[in-house]
């Protein structure tokens, strides 16, 4: 496995990684003193940063402040990108760490450096490009997690459950009577840990495993079913509500954007 910029290197003022991790790695907890862009290609990494926990999906990255205690494992293979910015192009940049909804062109411009091999943008056209990635980045639209998890002894069998086979259909109800508790109670946690319900968290968690899907180019309908629901157009109606476009809409973005890159 890769390892991230050792430390003392400085990201000059910008740097880019685009790694493929396996499944079940592990990068232990470190501060930084950049800022950090980490944004999943493929595949879902968790996130640990000064205690909270962020999921990078396709799509969706986490910014990292400078100094931010930070940790992140994948539990299936992805390939990753690190964002690397010296603090002082990031003084209009969150202070705490977030979730910032990434553009078609800031996904575009990383995946030319991915596919050229830029790691250092050293020509004036790179260098160019670079800034314009950085301004983007201020404009991107910021949530303070797409998809919140916990470790509450409540919520952690359910969110683990669900994590593993999104498909799952079973009721907060159903889930309560399995955990021994009542569904007013489980519902209250979920509020109360995760900030939404349990209805929204699931919604979110088929759109992260539709996002893998679609950029694999898998079906509307296959996607529907894999993900349990009863028919396409209702899996389209959930993926307008959180995305604001249709899944055939996102899977022509992606594919007039994808490299030559077998991998990308």
């Amino acid at each position: 496995m890769k390892t991230e910029i050792p430390p003392g290197e400085t990201p000059s003022p910008l740097s880019f990684r685009t790694e493929s991790y396996e499944a079940g790695s592990v990068f232990k907890e470190r501060r930084q003193p950049w800022c950090k862009v980490g944004y999943a290609v493929k595949g879902v990494v968790e996130a640990k940063v000064e205690g909270r926990r962020f999921l990078c999906p396709p799509h969706y990255a986490t910014w990292i402040p400078a100094d931010a205690l930070h940790a992140c494992h994948t539990r299936e293979n992805v390939k990753f990108v690190s964002i690397y910015i010296d603090r002082a192009l990031c003084t209009n940049m969150p202070e705490r760490p977030c979730t910032l909804a990434l553009s078609p062109l800031i996904k575009a411009i990383l995946a030319d450096f991915a596919d050229r091999g830029i790691t250092v943008p050293e020509t004036d056209a790179d260098r160019r490009l670079a800034f314009v990635l950085v301004d983007q980045l201020l404009k991107a639209p910021r949530r303070e997690s797409f998809l919140p998890i916990s470790d509450d002894e409540l919520l952690r069998p359910v969110i683990n459950a669900l994590q593993a086979n999104a498909s799952d259909r079973k009721s907060l109800a159903e889930w309560a009577r399995s955990l021994g508790t009542t569904e007013k109670t489980l519902s209250r946690r979920f509020q109360g840990q995760l900030g939404i319900s349990f209805n929204e968290w699931r919604q979110r968690l088929k759109l992260v495993a539709s996002l893998s899907l679609i950029e694999d180019g898998k079906s509307v309908q296959s996607i529907a079913n894999e993900l349990g629901y009863s028919s396409a157009s209702a899996f389209i109606a959930m993926f307008r509500r959180q995305t604001g476009t249709s899944p055939t809409h996102l899977a022509t973005m992606t594919t007039s954007q994808s490299v030559s890159n077998p991998e990308g």
